[in-house]
């Protein structure tokens, strides 16, 4: 692949430079992670996008607060150097003034192919995952857990738990937490934080393992220190694929899903959205995608084309999907250093 005009990569750093003229109209950059993501979406969708349309996808590796970061400093400066960016459920919001509007209804793809709620007015759905309840089969023969009542059941249910304290903990165990006290998943928000609190206290001295990344997740699953723990879908996909005796419950699953954003007076805007069309619409890119990241796509022409045992597996599969918590984003984004002050009070208290 040529070197960009706008990006060029210093021994192992990235600099962005100013090129002092207008940007291609035949390349978009896109900023995502490395590794897996990046080697799976070239392989699957900028290549592709690249023959179908000539414009070249130029990725940038980069962890997803650097990312804002950076972004934030092209914004003040005036020079924007990324097209699409990746962004959470919650960045939506709290980046908004920094992000492109999204036409929805002029996507073509988007439009035919997109699952409910998928297209937004600041990001398209990219994957889509669930922070699911992850449950060891042999542990519980017989009756096996199906919701996060049941995680909190620890008389029917005995065994050590797991609990992420990263990511999004500050709102997803909250979340969950009402949830197993009774109440819908359509009237969890606004999230009634003490009631979630005193939930989260009864079940605090059965939790073992506070996990902090998802290799660990996948660790205490695959060496039994846990019996059940909220886990990414994908990474518990992985653990059970490899053989270990787990399974996922997802009723009341929290829908997790990354999204594909355009940063405002990115150089190529255009290129940007017929890129998001593309990946809506290609439909032979989805299957090997999905496969390898372990997370499904938005776009309905994407799992269906899996074997129907395969498709129950992902967050999209339609009875899965429907059983998922939709976050209120809104919300969340709105109230973001109380649901950071009262996590982090409440876990080192």
């Amino acid at each position: 692949m040529k070197t960009p005009n706008r990006i060029v990569t210093l021994g192992t750093a990235l600099a962005v430079v100013v090129a002092g003229t207008a940007a291609r109209a035949d390349e978009i950059v896109i900023a995502t992670t490395g590794g897996l993501m990046r080697n799976t979406m070239e392989e699957f969708f900028y290549k592709p996008f690249t023959e179908a349309t000539g414009t070249e996808v130029i990725p940038f590796d980069i962890e997803v607060p650097d990312q804002w970061a950076r972004a934030e400093g092209m914004v003040r400066s005036g020079t924007v150097e990324f097209d699409i960016v990746t962004a959470t459920g919650p960045d939506l919001v709290g980046k908004a003034d920094m992000l492109a509007d999204i036409p929805c209804d002029t996507l073509e793809n988007v439009k035919k192919y997109a699952l409910p709620g998928a297209c937004q007015p600041k990001g398209v759905a990219r994957t889509t995952g669930g922070m699911v309840l992850s449950y060891n089969k042999e542990a519980f023969a017989g009756k096996e857990p199906k919701t996060w009542a049941d995680f909190w059941d620890v008389e029917t249910f005995p065994g050590p738990r797991g609990l992420p304290d990263t990511g999004d903990r500050d709102w997803w165990l909250p979340t969950v937490a009402l949830l197993a006290d009774g109440v819908a998943k359509e009237d969890l928000y606004p999230l009634d934080l003490d009631r979630a609190y005193a939930k989260l206290e009864e079940i605090r001295p059965h939790i073992a393992v506070w996990w902090k990344t998802g290799n660990q997740v996948q660790q205490i699953m695959r060496d039994n220190e846990v019996v059940m723990t909220m886990a990414y879908s994908g990474r518990a996909l992985k653990v059970i694929q490899d053989g270990a005796p787990f399974a996922m419950a997802w009723d009341g699953a929290i829908r997790d899903t990354g999204y594909l954003a355009i940063l405002k007076n990115s150089p190529n805007p255009e290129g940007a959205m017929k890129f998001i069309d593309f990946f809506y619409g290609d439909a032979e890119g989805h299957p090997g995608f999905i496969k390898a990241v372990g997370y499904a796509t938005s776009s309905t022409i994407g799992l269906s084309q899996l074997p129907e045992d395969e498709q129950k597996l992902y967050a999209t599969y339609p009875a899965n999907y429907e059983q998922l918590v939709s976050p209120d984003f809104e919300w969340i984004g709105a109230h973001r250093d109380e649901l950071r002050e009262r996590w982090n009070a409440w876990l080192l208290k």
